[in-house]
């Protein structure tokens, strides 16, 4: 199973850090690979709520819907999307560093089902690099001023 894994320590505290990261419409503001993100279920973030994320794939675009599984303010999020042919599990903690803001940690395991399982070490590869160019964009938002 592809996994791909990228801590950023920034100034936010903990509480803020969470409140951003936790309301997955947020994706598109820092992952390039995201084109689009909506809530569809729930009001707020929050365990329960569903997301529609549309992410560029070799295909084009799809759309996965992401529902959030673990809800633990300000310490950690997992949010699971899964199809016929695909599973995606995401998970975000929040480790508070005194006075000198939080380290975030950022988790995404990518997996391919059944007879397309065979094609994860391929995923694996273009996972990295997928994960390397959102991770650029969450250490922008959370080093930087932005959000």
């Amino acid at each position: 199973m592809p996994r791909y894994q990228t801590s950023v320590a920034t100034p936010w505290t903990a509480e803020r850090a969470f409140e951003y990261l936790s309301n997955l419409e947020h994706f598109e503001q820092w992952d390039p690979g995201v084109t689009r993100a909506a809530q569809v279920e729930g009001e707020g973030p929050g365990e329960g709520a569903a997301y529609d994320v549309s992410v560029r794939s070799v295909t084009g675009s799809m759309t996965l819907r992401y529902r959030t599984l673990v809800f633990a303010p300000p310490r950690r999020i997992e949010v699971l999307a899964e199809t016929p042919s695909l599973r995606s599990f995401d998970v975000m903690t929040f480790d508070a560093r005194g006075d000198a803001g939080c380290v975030v940690t950022y988790t995404a395991e990518l997996d391919l089902k059944g007879i397309r399982a065979i094609g994860n070490p391929v995923l694996g590869i273009a996972f990295k690099k997928i994960g390397d160019r959102a991770a650029v964009g969450l250490r922008r938002v959370l080093e930087g001023t932005e959000a």
